[in-house]
């Protein structure tokens, strides 16, 4: 729908039998919105609060949750009124774009901040003695830095291509401003096309393969070390696997389902895609504050102080 005052809107056509479950969508979405904001700020303040837990692992995992509050706030607020709305429509240069920008942005920095975290534990363990001379807080705010600004660098040239090309469709098969923004095209841009490779490449390919290479060698120390070794190495890395697992799995249905979208049922896109915005923002916070035993132990001394001498 194209309309006054030469603004843009495009309809969000990705819900699903809307006029029955409006209200349940509605229920079930504010509830992991609230659980997702309560369980990541928890575990940040809890990481700021306590200066035992000021060390680079544990400020990596506050960035990671920190980025899964903002990926959350992007996605969440609009998708709650359009649950409520008759209809479901968004300002496609003001708003649409820009939930673009971050959901890829933000996405793309997760890699990144995986990836080094991954670069932390194995300095930990595969360089313990250089440790401390090599984690330095210039270093772990460099490596911050970069995992924000590169992905929004790449994205946001992405971004520009973008609001070049023409639009002939104004109803996105989505219910939030995604890859699927693409069909709304007269015509495929070769350009966007080719350096949509890029973002892929150097925001998903190469963080991987980073994060492999510095497992392997984590793997290849501990499996020579003593008990006590492995069982730290577990502690600390097998959180760090489960999220980056969960995450790839993900990404890997958004990237591809562009391209499948025409064979995949309605009702299937907007399951999967309620999932891609679900799973790792809520589950972020649990891994890490089950797992981690640092986190977890100050966790329970938050919530039941009686409890711990």
């Amino acid at each position: 729908m194209e309309n006054e005052l030469n603004v843009t809107y495009i309809t969000l056509g990705g819900f699903v039998d809307m006029d029955k479950y409006k209200y349940l969508y509605f229920s079930v979405v504010f509830t992991a919105f609230i659980l997702i904001i309560w369980f990541n700020v928890t575990i940040i303040c809890l990481i700021w609060i306590h200066r035992n837990l000021h060390e680079p692992m544990y400020i990596f995992i506050a960035a990671l949750l920190l980025n899964s509050v903002l990926y959350s706030t992007n996605i969440y607020p609009k998708l709650l009124v359009d649950f409520l709305s008759e209809k479901q429509i968004i300002s496609y240069s003001a708003s649409c774009l820009l939930q673009f920008f971050l959901f890829y942005g933000l996405s793309s920095s997760e890699f990144l901040l995986l990836a080094a975290m991954a670069y932390d534990r194995y300095v930990s363990i595969c360089k313990p003695l250089q440790y401390p001379t090599i984690m330095k807080k210039t270093r772990v705010s460099t490596l911050l830095v970069l995992a924000w600004s590169v992905s929004a660098c790449h994205v946001v040239v992405t971004v520009i291509l973008i609001t070049e090309t023409k639009l002939c469709n104004f109803t996105i098969k989505a219910v939030f401003c995604n890859n699927a923004i693409y069909g709304l095209h007269c015509v495929q841009s070769r350009v966007i096309a080719i350096y949509g490779v890029v973002p892929l490449i150097n925001l998903v390919m190469l963080p991987m393969l980073f994060i492999v290479y510095t497992y392997t060698k984590i793997l290849i120390i501990v499996y020579r070390s003593c008990k006590e070794v492995r069982k730290k190495a577990a502690e600390t890395c097998l959180p760090h696997l489960l999220a980056l697992i969960s995450y790839f799995c993900l990404s890997v249905y958004d990237i591809s389902i562009a391209r499948v979208e025409s064979s995949l049922p309605k009702t299937a896109r907007f399951i999967m895609t309620l999932q891609i915005v679900l799973y790792q923002p809520l589950f972020n916070p649990l891994i890490y504050g089950l797992k981690m035993k640092e986190i977890s132990r100050h966790l329970k001394q938050s919530l039941c102080p009686t409890k711990i001498i």
